[in-house]
């Protein structure tokens, strides 16, 4: 058995326990063919088979976490209610724990006062940051590096906003020298700082770019859809942690809680320090808000329905795990960089691999050894090809030369790019199985890299 299936029962408790919450009302029955639901969810359940192990520690893929049991649980549970955290007609009670929840993440960053809310994801969240950021300031570009998620480009056309790509350094970082080149012949209006890349997992190096963004007038965004939560680790080498200590000096911050906050899709999370931001989503919705005079979540959100039951979901596990350093939650994100970190020991004391730059947070790249980087990619996909055979499932990243130039000075570099491997070590449980994980890619390498 690979799936959690206790909570089921206590799903089945909780729900009687809400039901009797509405016992004042006339008795009434709901019609379901039971039979019915039997035969599709049967359906769903083998058509659900055809999908890779996201739930497994053997999964090190991309960044898919498995929801908390509390979570799930939770999620499902709202759904008998199927509330709509657009206005407090729709979500009485989860619009007032989606507040309660939003809080959190807010002190977790270090903010007592914010203006913030749930969004459908990172891509919503950073979206709404970015609109705002163009409603400051006109006209005036918005930056992010050459590693920063895609949608910051696509968003800013979508805006009509001028876009910038910084360089980065041999670590996957914000270039600072090349930010300052930009910032001096461009009128820049956003700096975005990734806190966590997708590829790599890189921090950019936000002290630095506050301080520009002081002489500059520019705001300063963080993109912390992945790595936000990495802010209660307490294992982070000093330059990294140098960037969390300073996230509260953003103007801006997007984090994902279905990401390493343990919720299902779709969950993300948009904060800005400044609450007088609110008024740029002034508006007015006679049909909508009608029962309350305090605030709904609607007035402060370009979404308009959004899953009550998601609000649900992250203040159960909130409750459950709360955001705090040296706490339970804190520790098990600890677990996973320590397993990144030894994961990186292996591969070196292997010496068949090369790992560019060591990890920030829990995702690691490595590659094959060769002679050019045509060869390299090319041992890179037999690698990931075969491991998926074994049931152990990585990822691949495409590269560019400027990466690996430190780490691999004798290359061939036949090609501008190399094909990596990547694995997102987001499971706390990876620590446990980093053992078991090691010796099934270590055969299929020998076998791999020894015949080739």
């Amino acid at each position: 058995m690979s799936f959690e299936k206790r909570t089921i029962a206590v799903l089945e408790e909780a729900l009687n326990s809400l039901d009797e919450g509405f016992s004042d009302l006339p008795p009434f029955e709901p019609s379901v063919d039971v039979d019915q639901v039997r035969s599709c969810l049967a359906e769903v359940a083998r058509r659900m088979r055809n999908n890779y192990p996201y739930h497994h520690p053997f999964y090190l893929g991309q960044m898919l976490k498995p929801p908390h049991p509390v979570a799930r649980a939770a999620y499902a549970l709202s759904l008998w209610i199927n509330p709509n955290n657009h206005a407090l007609d729709g979500g009485r009670c989860s619009s007032a724990m989606e507040k309660e929840a939003v809080a959190e993440i807010a002190r977790m960053f270090g903010w007592e006062t914010h203006l913030g809310h749930l969004t459908g994801g990172g891509t919503l969240a950073n979206l709404e940051a970015l609109w705002v950021s163009g409603k400051l300031h006109p006209g005036r570009a918005i930056v992010a590096s050459e590693q920063a998620h895609y949608t910051h480009a696509r968003i800013s056309g979508v805006l009509g906003i001028p876009f910038r790509e910084v360089a980065c350094d041999g670590s996957g970082r914000m270039s600072l020298p090349a930010l300052r080149a930009i910032v001096e012949e461009c009128d820049v209006g956003t700096v975005v700082v990734t806190v966590g890349t997708t590829a790599t997992g890189a921090v950019d190096p936000l002290p630095e770019v506050l301080a520009l963004g002081q002489r500059h007038g520019f705001r300063v965004h963080v993109d912390g859809a992945y790595g936000g939560y990495f802010r209660l680790a307490d294992n982070l080498a000093p330059g990294t942690r140098a960037t969390y200590d300073r996230l509260a000096h953003a103007d801006s911050i997007v984090v994902d809680p279905h990401k390493h906050g343990l919720q299902p899709y779709g969950c993300g999370c948009v904060l800005f320090r400044d609450p007088a931001i609110g008024r740029f989503y002034k508006h007015e919705s006679p049909y909508t808000y009608f029962t309350s005079s305090d605030l709904h979540l609607g007035e402060i959100s370009l979404e308009c329905s959004r899953a009550g039951a998601s609000a649900v979901a992250l203040w159960a596990t909130q409750r459950a795990l709360p955001l705090a350093a040296g706490g339970q939650f804190a520790r098990e994100l600890a677990r996973c960089r320590q397993a990144a970190l030894e994961l990186v020991l292996r591969l070196q004391a292997d010496g068949r691999h090369v790992v560019p730059f060591p990890p920030e947070l829990d995702i690691v790249v490595f590659a094959p050894r060769a002679r050019s980087a045509s060869r390299v990619s090319r041992l890179t996909e037999a690698l990931f090809h075969e491991t998926a055979r074994e049931g152990l499932h990585l990822a691949k990243a495409v590269l560019p030369r400027s990466l690996f130039a430190d780490a691999w000075p004798d290359l061939a570099w036949d090609e501008d790019h190399l094909t990596s491997l990547r694995t997102c070590l987001m499971k706390p449980e990876h620590l446990d199985w980093l053992g078991t994980i090691w010796e099934t890619y270590r055969a299929v390498a020998d076998r791999v890299l020894d015949e080739r």
